[in-house]
């Protein structure tokens, strides 16, 4: 199975191969498609060229800064619709920014402009690199992750949006791997997710997954964060941060807000008070975070017996009040949505749950 974590900063590569050692999978932590979009707008801004980008919607943040800088410096920009959705889901938004919106022939015959495909997954790119080193790439199924705010109605807030989807989902079913959706169960308003599927060139069998929860699934497999009957996962993206206070799989509360906008002593006080049941949806939204949630659920909370960390900020906690366990599932904490991205594979498609859940050392497919 190949699982790809598309981040802000990495897009994290897991070979899961059920065939032997779970250790000897093999693993690539490579800069995520943003960071390549935009290191190539940079490129033509130095040039001096126009660029047109081509694609589907994908994730933003780097690639967005690169061509805010690019038309700053007074060069055209040019984009399909489904391309120019990665900056704004309202295409108007997108023209005032000062991004032309074209048709794909249009796009075609830009030919004194730079050519940028925007996609999150680029599977020729990882199927030559692996060729690289003589391994096959006849892939028996793809688990796939990245963060989708969702295409949000205009004038509604992306934050609020995207935790609303997450509310809805726990209320559903309370389960992590609820987060989980073959392709044909993805819903119309995760366009990036789609879009993300929508680059799979193999009839294969494939799951999605958001980010977060894939996390979180993947810190759960450390040993010692699976023998705690109650469990603080925080997981600490470049963009995002999210924690999760869980009963194994089932969710108690939750809350998400922007890494970057947070102190230590801010993930500290938020992770303190979501355990308390004292923190509120509107403090975090009104400090430009998503929100909190709390999930009805039988018997009472208890302060989780372990805090794990993962994520690549999660030196934000180090020497923390917290004292929390910096979770490696399996020996490797940047791949931890990758095992989490397996463990969701197995859940979907439950003629092979045997096989991988006892490769991963999880004791019941359930």
């Amino acid at each position: 199975i190949l699982a790809v974590d598309a981040g802000t900063g990495t897009q994290d590569i897991l070979l899961f191969d059920s065939s032997g050692p779970v250790e000897n999978s093999l693993k690539m932590i490579m800069p995520s498609a943003t960071e390549i979009a935009a290191r190539r707008i940079r490129a033509a801004t130095r040039a001096g060229r126009a660029v047109v980008l081509t694609g589907v919607t994908m994730g933003g943040g780097p690639c967005r800064w690169a061509l805010n800088e690019h038309l700053e410096a007074g060069l055209p920009a040019y984009a399909t619709p489904d391309a120019a959705r990665t900056f704004d889901d309202d295409l108007s938004a997108v023209e005032s920014m000062g991004v032309t919106v074209v048709s794909e022939d249009e796009a075609k015959r830009l030919d004194d402009a730079t050519a940028i495909r925007m996609a999150d997954l680029d599977l020729n790119a990882i199927r030559q690199a692996f060729r690289a080193f003589e391994v096959e790439s006849d892939f028996d199924g793809l688990a796939l992750a990245c963060l989708d705010h969702g295409a949000a109605p205009p004038g509604y807030s992306d934050r609020l949006f995207r935790f609303e989807h997450q509310r809805r989902v726990v209320e559903g079913r309370n389960d992590l791997r609820a987060f989980a959706y073959l392709p044909a169960e993805v819903p119309d308003y995760l366009t990036r997710a789609r879009a993300m599927l929508a680059c799979v060139d193999q009839e294969v069998p494939a799951v999605f997954l958001d980010t977060g929860p894939a996390a979180a699934l993947g810190a759960l497999q450390d040993p010692l964060v699976a023998q705690a009957q109650e469990q603080l996962v925080l997981n600490l993206g470049n963009m995002h941060t999210l924690a999760f206070h869980l009963r194994g799989t089932r969710i108690l509360s939750l809350y998400e807000h922007h890494t970057g906008l947070l102190s230590s002593e801010d993930v500290e006080s938020l992770t303190e008070g979501l355990i308390a049941g004292t923190l509120r949806h509107e403090d975090v939204f009104g400090h430009h975070g998503h929100g909190v949630f709390y999930a009805s659920v039988d018997g009472p909370r208890s302060r989780p017996s372990i805090i794990a960390v993962t994520g690549p900020q999660r030196g934000k906690l180090k020497d923390s009040r917290l004292h929390p366990h910096f979770a490696v599932p399996h020996g490797d904490m940047m791949i931890s949505g990758c095992f989490g991205l397996v463990w969701a594979f197995a859940h979907k498609y439950p003629e092979h749950c045997p096989e991988i859940e006892a490769s991963l050392g999880l004791s019941e497919c359930a």
